[in-house]
C-alpha cells in the first residue's frame, strides 16, 4: 500500500498541475458515474493529503476523495507544461516514472489517450490528464463529511501541525498495545506503512512488542520527530530511504526519485541499500551483524533486528 509520502506527491503534484483549472471529469468504468457529473465542469481549488488520503477540493463545496488501498494507482500525462511523475500508487506501479522522451524532451501531448483499462475516474485540464484505477474509497463528499474522515485520522507527520507532537505521544502513551502495532493504526498516527514501521522502530532502537505505555514520553517524542524527518525526505526523493550515505557504496545509485517542480532529487541509494532491517530478513544487520528476523504482527510482516532492539 503506498505510505503517506506518496499521496503528499500526489498532493503536490495535482496542486502543480491541476488546481485552478476547470476539470472535465468523468468516469470511463463506469462505477463513478454519479460522482463525476457532480464534479464535471469545476474548478479544482485545492489539494490536501492526510495520512494516505487525498482530498482534492472543488469550487463548490464538494471534494473527490481517494485512498489508493493496495491496488489503487494514478496515472498522469500532459503537455510541456506537465512536469511531474507519470505513475504513483500500487505496488505493480515500479517506483515513480518521469514524463520524458527517450532523448529527454517531454513526451508530445495531443489531449488525453483513450482509456485503457478499469478507470474509475479522469480527470481533464488544459495541460495534462490524470486517471485513478483500483482505488480503494473514490467518492465525492461534502466538506462535513471530509472533516468527519479527518477527525477519524491521527496527526500527519508531514503536515506536523501545532500540538501533533504531543497528540501523537499521548495517544501512544495511553495504550497497552504493541508499538508496532500503534505505528500501523491510522487513529493514532497517519501516513505509517509497514516500511516506515519497521525502520522507525529499528532507528530509535524499540523492541516491536513493547506496549505505548512502557515509552517514555520523550522517546515517544522522538520518535515522532524521527518520523517527521523520515517521511519529508520521502516526500524530496519519492521514494523511502531510512538509512544514511555511510551505509551506501562509494557513488551511491541513480538519481531515481521522480519529482515535481521544487522536488529535485540527489544521488539515491541503490534499492538494496535504502533500508535498515524492511525485506532484510535472514541477512546481517547493519549495525550489528544479527540475522534480521522476520514475523507476522496483525497479520503483516514485522521486520527486526533482536539484538539492536531487544527487550
Amino acid at each position: 500500500m503506498p505510505e503517506g509520502h506518496s499521496v503528499h506527491r500526489l498532493a503536490r503534484q495535482f496542486g502543480d498541475v491541476f488546481v485552478g483549472e476547470r476539470l472535465a471529469v468523468s468516469s470511463p468504468q463506469g462505477r463513478f458515474t454519479q460522482g463525476a457529473a457532480l464534479l464535471d465542469g469545476h474548478t479544482l481549488t485545492g489539494s490536501v493529503a492526510h495520512g494516505k488520503h487525498l482530498f482534492l477540493e472543488f469550487e463548490h463545496g464538494l471534494i473527490l476523495h481517494v485512498h489508493l488501498g493496495l491496488y489503487g494507482a494514478w496515472d498522469f500525462g500532459g503537455d510541456e507544461h506537465f512536469r511531474g511523475a507519470s505513475s504513483i500508487g500500487a505496488p505493480r506501479k515500479v517506483g515513480e516514472r518521469e514524463l520524458y522522451d527517450d532523448d529527454g524532451a517531454p513526451a508530445a501531448y495531443a489531449g488525453p489517450p483513450a482509456p485503457v483499462g478499469a478507470v474509475r475516474v479522469r480527470l481533464a485540464g488544459t495541460h495534462g490528464w490524470a486517471d485513478l484505477r483500483g482505488a480503494t474509497t473514490c467518492a465525492a463528499i461534502t466538506e462535513a463529511e471530509a472533516a468527519a474522515v479527518l477527525g477519524r485520522l491521527g496527526p500527519d507527520p508531514l503536515r506536523n501541525l501545532p500540538g501533533d507532537r504531543d497528540a501523537f505521544a499521548a495517544r501512544v502513551l495511553a495504550r497497552r498495545t504493541p508499538l508496532a502495532a500503534l505505528l500501523m493504526d491510522q487513529k493514532v498516527i497517519a501516513g505509517i506503512g509497514n516500511v516506515y514501521r519497521a525502520e522507525l522502530l529499528f532507528r530509535q532502537g524499540l523492541n516491536p512488542w513493547l506496549p505505548g505505555a512502557g515509552l517514555a514520553a520523550d522517546a515517544a517524542g522522538r520518535l515522532w520527530e524521527d518520523t517527521v524527518g523520515m517521511m519529508s525526505d520521502g516526500v524530496r526523493d519519492g521514494r523511502i530511504i531510512t538509512t544514511p550515505p555511510r551505509y551506501w557504496s562509494a557513488g551511491g545509485g541513480d538519481a531515481t526519485g521522480a519529482a515535481s517542480p521544487g522536488l529535485l532529487p540527489t544521488v539515491l541509494p541503490a534499492p538494496e541499500e535504502s533500508h535498515f532491517v524492511y525485506r532484510r530478513h535472514g541477512l546481517d544487520c547493519r549495525d550489528c551483524g544479527t540475522p534480521v528476523a522476520l514475523t507476522e504482527l496483525a497479520a503483516r510482516k514485522l521486520y527486526w533486528c533482536p539484538a539492536c532492539q531487544a527487550p
